[in-house]
């Protein structure tokens, strides 16, 4: 595609004679809406336009590419039966077969440009463009005019468009997001016992204050295991940060000591930082951390993803490396459009990763009111998570008896979404169930007014908060504990889980895998099998566990992988890569380690030459300069008695080269006016390994044209920006700019002929 010459002041059309291929595209409407009901109804008095010069901050998201080809592809990563069960996407392969081309993505980076609106990021699948710019620009972009309503159920004003956008691009985007802030995110089950209620905590035997439940204990009662969750990476979602001096006060309050690594990820700006003297409340974000580490004590990671918007944290988390398998959110908000985030939630499916979503705290779901505004726990593509009350046998005991919470939500999807495939059989034996739209939650945990929290830099709690905010965050703590357990035996991930729980509960093992939960009432009765209450119910400690990971393997044995699996070596130099075991059924014997199919000239070595059980070796690859370059296989096999396993390593041989590089200008000519900006994309092209940086300089410039580079300098291959002002002076006339990059001893030219006109 050719980059166009845009000008900073004027429309791109105006600015260079390139710039005629937008100049033919129609405006195109967006796939989703975002005019909310009660403005176009007139529930919402409109207060007057957003002042012109007010910065704002969006996401311009483009739609999935080969929309059929995906749904296909997910029907067949969970079926049992197709050859590519559980064969997931790597984040570079789903973007290669369902994220927007490169040249879409080009041509909305050029879109924001010539629209005034800055890029403030992008992303590696290619699906959010993140943009800021004033209101006069995103009105002029989007063809909108932005305006100030007074909120019909809350004491505030929110602004809003007046009309759907619309944009002259050559195809459609699927949303923009920001354009309103009618609702606002919130904690989708964080309740504190009002001071003073008759409400009552059930909490008699947590090993917390005044007998409070830990997140331990929430183990405990669940699982009541060995498996911590090793291996594993959990991510949060929060539109806070936190101060993580309060996870440090829980823990020491409660003798324990927490030993995952916490990453706290800002995906769009947002501060990471949240304390109470700023005005900042970070008990949600607190209470998700303790009850996932609870849950899972021995993770690799846990990563809290810091946004303001739900777009960016979730490509955040479908682009993350490496991708956490376990996604919690305990957040809620009501989007204009409930279609809005599916690409990112069929993002995390074919990539195997599962979202939990709280359900709420206002009991039954409705379709009107705050009950109803429990956006995304009734999407298809996440496990909803409802609430319990939980009696323990003791202290840090086993689980002894569950009802339903009476303010757990549940009920028939508010926003309508169709019934998915895996849970027709369970609506059938439901009375209450839709046989038409999706129910919810899928499966519950403990939310009553029984947990230890610190927050906010302040006095610890005990008893005073519950909700569907815990239950979540430790069904994808126990969901670590699953996939530790199924990668240990030789599997995957599992993925996305909602198929498998719904084969479970229909199952003859249901009460042995889930407490069936068959008391109490959220605004519907808790009843023998799926209800609306309480979904399946519990995780019942291993059952479940083995039901969805199989169960431990028996039989002894090991298998072999390599890291890197691929590595590149110049001829005379040498490199290596990790060939490690891992066992199953106890196997503790020596696995010898042998290597085939280097060609000649090639020297493998392994140290150490054998592995016992579990372990590793680093295996070393020398290349002599006489070797010919091209890719090799090498086999490595490791035998122990009459067993052999296998792993390959990718070798490709490289001529030792100083490398070169190339320049490029797109585009190539255009014309400017006395008086106005624009710009070119100077692009550098490396080959043979070269990676120095390059200094750009200009010759040939007019008098009174002023010229820079944006960076000044590239690393390898790059781009830069070439920004050309001509002055009101400036002579009109055709002239030839040479732009040149030097690095050390090389260099390289390239040429722009800029026309100045009147």
């Amino acid at each position: 595609m050719i980059r166009k010459l845009s000008s900073k002041l004027i429309a791109i059309s105006a600015v260079l004679f390139a710039a005629a291929a937008f100049s033919h595209a129609q405006l195109q409407p967006v796939l989703t809406h975002h005019v909310r009901e009660a403005t176009r109804n007139g529930q919402a008095p409109m207060l007057g336009r957003m002042p012109a010069s007010q910065t704002m901050n969006l996401v311009l998201v483009l739609p999935l590419r080969n929309q059929d080809e995906l749904e296909g592809l997910l029907s067949d990563l969970y079926n049992r039966d197709s050859p590519s069960y559980h064969k997931f996407l790597t984040v570079d392969e789903f973007t290669a077969r369902f994220g927007p081309t490169q040249d879409d993505y080009n041509a909305l980076i050029d879109f924001a440009h010539a629209n005034g609106l800055k890029v403030v990021s992008t992303s590696p699948n290619r699906v959010n463009l993140q943009v800021s710019g004033t209101v006069a620009n995103v009105e002029h972009a989007l063809n909108v005019h932005m305006n100030v309503y007074q909120h019909p159920t809350e004491p505030r004003t929110f602004y809003a468009p007046d009309r759907e956008p619309t944009v002259n691009l050559p195809f459609q985007l699927w949303h923009v997001t920001g354009l309103d802030n009618f609702s606002i995110p919130h904690p989708a089950g964080l309740e504190r016992r009002p001071a003073g209620s008759r409400a009552k905590s059930g909490a008699t035997t947590g090993s917390g204050p005044s007998a409070s439940f830990l997140g331990s204990d929430m183990r405990a009662a669940y699982y009541g295991g060995s498996l911590t969750g090793t291996g594993q990476s959990l991510g949060l979602l929060e539109y806070y940060g936190t101060d993580l001096s309060d996870l440090t006060t829980y823990y020491k309050n409660v003798g324990q000591t927490n030993n995952v690594p916490i990453t706290l990820d800002s995906t769009d700006g947002t501060s990471t930082s949240c304390t109470e003297a700023s005005g900042c409340d970070d008990t949600e974000q607190t209470l998700d951390m303790t009850q996932a580490l609870g849950m899972a004590p021995g993770m690799s990671s846990l990563v809290m993803y810091v946004g303001s918007t739900d777009s960016a944290i979730f490509n955040a988390m479908a682009t993350a490396s490496p991708l956490n398998a376990q996604l919690s959110s305990s957040w809620t908000w009501s989007p204009a459009d409930p279609s809005t985030d599916n690409p990112y939630f069929e993002e995390f499916a074919a990539q195997g990763q599962n979202l939990f979503q709280a359900a709420g705290d206002s009991g039954k779901w409705t379709t009107s009111g705050t009950a109803s505004e429990i956006y995304p726990a009734d999407d298809v593509y996440v496990t909803s998570v409802g609430g319990t009350d939980l009696e323990t046998s003791s202290a840090a005991g086993p689980w002894a008896s569950e009802t339903a919470w009476v303010d757990g939500g549940g009920g028939i999807s508010p926003d309508k979404y169709a019934i998915p495939s895996w849970q027709t059989t369970a609506a059938a034996g439901c009375s209450s169930c839709s046989k038409t739209y999706r129910n919810g939650p899928d499966v519950s945990a403990n939310a009553n007014f029984t947990f230890y929290v610190c927050a906010d830099q302040t006095t610890c709690t005990a008893n005073d908060y519950g909700g569907t905010s815990f239950a979540t965050p430790m069904w994808a703590g126990y969901l670590a504990l699953v996939n530790q357990q199924s990668v240990a035996n030789g599997n995957k991930t599992l993925g996305f889980i909602n198929p498998s729980l719904y084969t479970i509960g229909e199952g003859s093992s249901y009460d042995s895998d889930f407490h069936d939960i068959t008391s109490g009432s959220n605004g519907y009765s808790a009843t023998t099998g799926y209800d609306l209450a309480t979904g399946w119910g519990s995780p019942n400690g291993s059952g479940l566990l083995n039901a969805l990971a199989g169960s431990v393997s028996t039989t002894p044995g090991y298998s072999l992988t390599s890291s890197p699996g691929a590595v590149s070596i110049l001829q005379g130099n040498s490199g290596s890569s990790t060939i490690t075991s891992s066992v199953t059924g106890g196997f503790d014997s020596a696995i010898a380690l042998t290597a085939s199919g280097q060609p000649s000239g090639v020297t493998v070595g392994f140290s150490p030459t054998s592995i016992t059980g579990a372990g590793s070796s680093t295996m070393s690859i020398t290349v002599g300069s006489s070797v010919a370059t091209g890719t090799y296989t090498i086999t490595v096999t490791g035998t122990s008695g009459s067993t052999t396993e296998t792993t390959t390593v990718s070798l490709t041989v490289t001529a030792p080269s100083q490398g070169s590089f190339t320049l490029s200008v797109s585009p190539s000519s255009g014309y400017l006016d006395q008086g106005q900006e624009g710009y070119a994309v100077v692009t550098v092209t490396a080959s043979g390994g070269f990676d120095s940086a390059v200094t750009f300089s200009a010759s040939g410039v007019p008098s009174g044209v002023t010229t820079s580079f944006s960076p000044s300098s590239v690393t390898g291959s790059g781009t830069t920006d070439f920004y050309l002002t001509v002055s009101r002076s400036a002579t009109r006339g055709t002239y030839s700019i040479t732009i040149k990059g030097t690095s050390g001893s090389l260099s390289a030219s390239t040429t722009l002929t800029l026309q100045i006109r009147r």
